[in-house]
């Protein structure tokens, strides 16, 4: 890992007389550098070194999609974290004559002032850091990128989460705009209209579109010319360009091998052919529900692959390990339902049944009198039934 210089900033009393109004409550500001971030933050030296190092891990990750040269940077991107809601507050207000949750990225003409503010440990962070650090990431190349580029992968970004524990990334693919794009119908804008956003104006339902048409390029199997085009298309970017500029390049780019008119059928169908979560669980629940085993669980693993923290997919799976006699799989997948926020009572009882299936009598009877204890309206009169068989 690069090594990370950790230098201790003025107190309050000589810092510029704006910062120590922020400041007050913390007169010491921690500074900690690496190879493309300077992190300013009040929250000590480890807070410091752990956001320093979240940054650019983040960084690398982008970087390995848009190829960017690091030497065209002209210095480390600053951050400037405070711990205080308060502080922040201030701090953002004096900026934009109003606050911003979470984290907020200020762009300038003059690299120097250019800054992503960060308010340290609040809920809204870990959501609005991720989106706007990719526009820092990405403006720092090309400052006045095409609008739909950046509004559509800060969106797909901004599900990559940092651990603290492993200090790694984990990315969660982001389909919270599906829906709505889904509901659109007839109503979707035009691609030419966001693709050129920048020259005539953001059509509605920009954000979301812009979205799904960064995922359309990314993740459209069926055709890597997408893919193809649209990471040649990055390296078209000019950061001399005007917005409006670099978007009349970035369409030239993407309709030089496909017709909008072809695009457009292709976007449409890549679409329709991705399944929210819920629509994932509603289809494996109807195929189990009718015994077809093979494409429930082929929807309930894709349900996990969208959504690996949540509980769902991890129960019905266990439902169908424990109808094919695989138990211990099933007591895997049932442990984690249980660790991810499911129903403690329906996850015990589904214990409860899966060991008394595999002969483990014991392990059932605790599992089952558990759950009866927790829901007994629900399954004491079941439970203490199968007790009784299992004595």
């Amino acid at each position: 890992m690069k090594k990370i210089v950790i230098a201790l900033l003025f107190a309050a009393a000589i810092l510029s007389p704006l910062m120590a109004q922020y400041d007050a409550a913390n007169p010491i500001r921690v500074e900690v550098r690496n190879q493309y971030f300077n992190v300013i933050s009040d929250g000590g030296s480890y807070d410091a070194e752990m956001l320093c190092r979240e940054m650019e891990i983040r960084f690398d990750t982008y970087n390995r999609l848009f190829r960017f040269n690091p030497a065209a940077l002209t210095g480390p991107l600053r951050i400037v974290s405070f711990s205080s809601k308060t502080a922040y507050d201030s701090y953002v207000s004096s900026k934009l004559g109003s606050t911003r949750d979470g984290a907020v990225y200020l762009h300038y003409s003059q690299p120097e002032r250019r800054e992503l503010v960060v308010n340290r440990g609040s809920p809204e962070e870990e959501r609005m850091l991720a989106h706007q650090a990719f526009i820092q990431f990405f403006r720092a190349f090309i400052p006045y990128p095409p609008s739909w580029m950046r509004e559509g992968f800060a969106i797909y970004f901004n599900t990559l989460k940092f651990d603290p524990e492993t200090r790694e990334l984990r990315y969660e693919e982001n389909l919270s705009w599906l829906e709505t794009v889904k509901n659109l119908g007839p109503h979707q804008p035009s691609l030419e209209s966001v693709f050129l956003s920048d020259l005539n104006g953001m059509p509605e339902y920009f954000q979301p579109v812009s979205w799904a048409i960064v995922s359309f390029f990314l993740n459209n199997g069926g055709n890597g010319d997408y893919f193809r085009a649209i990471t040649e298309a990055f390296m078209l970017l000019s950061p001399s360009n005007s917005a409006a500029e670099n978007s009349q390049v970035v369409m030239e780019r993407l309709t030089s091998w496909n017709t909008l008119e072809k695009m457009r059928a292709d976007y449409n169908n890549y679409i329709a052919s991705r399944k929210t979560f819920a629509e994932l669980i509603d289809l494996g629940q109807t195929a189990y529900t009718v015994k077809d085993i093979e494409n429930a669980e082929s929807y309930f693993l894709a349900a996990l692959y969208q959504k690996p923290v949540h509980y769902a997919p991890y129960y019905y799976l266990g439902l169908l390990a424990s109808e094919d006699s695989n138990y211990d799989m099933a007591d895997a997948y049932y442990r984690s339902a249980l660790q991810y926020g499911a129903d403690s009572a329906l996850v015990k009882y589904a214990l409860g049944i899966n060991a008394a299936t595999a002969g483990r009598n014991s392990e059932a009877i605790a599992y089952l009198e558990e759950a009866a204890y927790e829901s007994p309206e629900r399954y004491k009169e079941k439970a203490d039934s199968i007790i009784i068989r299992l004595k």
